[in-house]
């Protein structure tokens, strides 16, 4: 199924490694031209690498800290520069360190919010005039189940990422008529690097996290790309405002 974004201009953020690395490529596959950027520069240069095999279109990366006042914006005039435009925007980054809620200070919130809200919000804002320009446009951000389904382990997370829900739902109505749609992405455990890092023993870990998921594993980054691709494309035209879980079924709240 062609999904129409051969010749679009996306923007992917932590596009270096883990969901982001795989939604590139993923939109790279499709004919899009991508930009990524990420904090390791040479993770980055393999990402990009890899992202260009992928696909027809070009590719840019560039290594940067969205945390860091000014960096989302300088980002995206500098690819509307390389482009021409910019159709895809896709927010991404680290998350807030693993902790019960009653373990962290006022100052951790805050830099909570610094890390896993204002760079997501800030692209987004940055990316808007580009998007209303082409009068066409995705915006989709990358969170985590956290924002459907606590969890007691990522306290901080569970207090500061349901706030990109608000600001989607916000958007959407502030941008109003037209065909630029705003979608959150809520993914449960996938076997990325983030995920081995956090545990001692990756393979252990996994196989007991998959215990708790209905379909009896963990994601795949590519099977996650292929819904925030489906997300970006001609078709997802009439879905915006909504919260996409990718969980295996390990959410089992209503909705």
């Amino acid at each position: 199924m062609d999904l129409g974004l051969t010749g679009k201009v996306a923007l992917v953020a932590g596009g270096g490694s883990g969901l982001g690395r795989a939604v590139a490529r993923r939109l790279a596959a499709e004919g899009a031209d991508v930009a990524i950027c990420g904090r390791d520069p040479g993770r980055l240069a393999a990402a990009a690498q890899e992202i260009d095999a992928a696909g027809p279109g070009r590719v840019w990366s560039r290594a940067l800290d969205l945390t860091t006042d000014g960096a989302p914006e300088e980002w995206v005039e500098e690819t509307v520069r390389h482009a021409g435009a910019l159709h895809v925007v896709v927010t991404n980054g680290a998350g807030p360190r693993p902790g019960p809620v009653d373990t962290f200070t006022p100052a951790d919130y805050r830099a909570a919010l610094d890390t896993a809200y204002i760079p997501h919000v800030a692209l987004a804002l940055a990316a808007l005039p580009h998007l209303r320009a082409a009068a066409w446009g995705r915006v989709l951000m990358i969170t985590s189940e956290t924002v459907r389904r606590p969890i007691p382990r990522y306290g901080l997370s569970n207090a500061t990422r349901p706030g990109l829900v608000g600001f989607a739902k916000s958007l959407v109505h502030t941008l109003g008529a037209g065909d630029i749609t705003v979608n959150v992405l809520a993914p449960g455990y996938h076997r990325t690097p983030a995920l081995e890092r956090q545990f001692g023993d990756p393979d252990a870990a996994v196989a007991e996290i998959a215990k708790g998921i209905p379909l009896g594993r963990v994601g795949d980054p590519d099977q996650f790309a292929a819904v925030a691709a489906f997300l970006a494309s001609e078709h997802a035209g009439f879905v915006t405002g909504t919260v996409q879980l990718v969980d295996g079924g390990a959410n089992e709240g209503i909705p």
